[in-house]
């Protein structure tokens, strides 16, 4: 197989590593909007350089992988999925409901499978979290509380283009609850406040936020989400039922500590950042990619998945903004 990168910073770089060493791979083409780091990241890989995007699209790669800044995925997707190759493509698929559905018909139309990159489906706590739901040791699904906190806040230029907290950030957290839980939310409360850098506000976005959800069997939870948390990159997930509580994220590594007298816990440093927290996710994340582009069986994360996990996040973003609750099916007809 050939695998293209469109993109290597920092994720297309990594992914391009875990590509690379990949046993039924036999070359690995990147580019990059800079020549030169392109380059650069192929020297450091053993892989080809090739000197621009255009020129993946034209090789008859096998599949493409799309890392480029967030503005650039819709188009890029389509193209790679009308040249017939399998695409992977880091969230989100495009920047509103209105493009990602021009994705989703577009990539039906050519018949290639997408997969998008939610990689939370990936990592072992998430998973064993749906498991132990499903199996019935947790009992009947009872309340849901998410938490996704960045230990410092994006740069400003970042802002404008990311599409808010809630599509840039809470949006994995939205998709993960649907994966684990198998249920759809169905309505959303979001509340956000500025305690941080003015550019926050100026962009229209929030630092610190918390959103009240709904699931379609009457479930309720909360998902917040945090721009300014000091102890370090915090992720978890805490599922509980009538016969138990499975919490996800709550390791030798979690970005907090007991308060209670005599309690050790935890006992390692927190993760400094997301890729320390869900490197193995991602490897496991690229490596699904490499299988669906040799069987073309069907994707993990379609572009479908992803537009249900969008339909909340712009609930969110709704909901905040005009100070109601929002159900995701106004969002789906508007």
């Amino acid at each position: 197989m050939r695998i293209g990168f469109l993109g290597v910073g920092r994720i297309g770089a990594s992914h391009a590593a875990v590509v690379a060493r990949h046993p039924e791979v036999e070359s690995v083409l990147v580019a990059d909007a800079d020549p030169a780091r392109a380059r650069a990241a192929a020297e450091r890989l053993g892989v080809t350089a090739v000197e621009s995007l255009d020129e993946v699209l034209r090789t008859g790669v096998d599949g493409i992988v799309i890392a480029t800044p967030t503005d650039s995925h819709a188009d890029l997707i389509v193209r790679g999925a009308q040249a017939g190759a399998p695409v992977f493509c880091e969230k989100p698929v495009a920047l509103d409901v209105a493009g990602t559905l021009r994705v989703r018909d577009a990539v039906a139309a050519a018949g290639v499978p997408v997969q998008i990159g939610f990689q939370r489906r990936f990592d072992a706590g998430y998973a064993a979290a749906r498991d132990e739901l499903r199996s019935g040791r947790l009992g009947e699904l009872r309340r849901l509380h998410a938490l996704t906190a960045d230990p410092l806040p994006p740069p400003a230029e970042f802002l404008p283009t990311s599409g808010g907290i809630y599509r840039d950030c809470l949006i994995h957290d939205f998709d993960a609850i649907r994966w684990v839980t198998g249920r759809e939310i169905t309505e959303v409360t979001a509340l956000g406040v500025n305690r941080g850098a003015a550019f926050f506000a100026a962009a229209g976005d929030v630092d610190e936020t918390v959103v009240t959800i709904r699931l379609d069997d009457d479930t309720l939870g909360t998902v917040h989400g945090s721009r300014y948390n000091g102890a370090g990159y915090d992720v978890r997930l805490e599922v509980a039922g009538t016969a138990g509580t499975a919490a996800v994220g709550l390791d030798d590594h979690a970005a907090l500590w007991s308060a209670e007298p005599g309690v050790d816990f935890p006992a390692g440093a927190p993760h400094p950042t997301f890729w320390e927290r869900f490197g193995p996710a991602y490897a496991a994340e690229i490596g699904a990619f490499v299988d669906l582009v040799r069987d073309r069986g069907a994707s993990p994360c379609p572009v479908e998945e992803a537009l249900e996990a969008l339909y909340v996040a712009e609930a969110a973003t709704r909901s905040r903004t005009e100070g109601r609750t929002v159900e995701v099916a106004e969002v789906r007809k508007s």
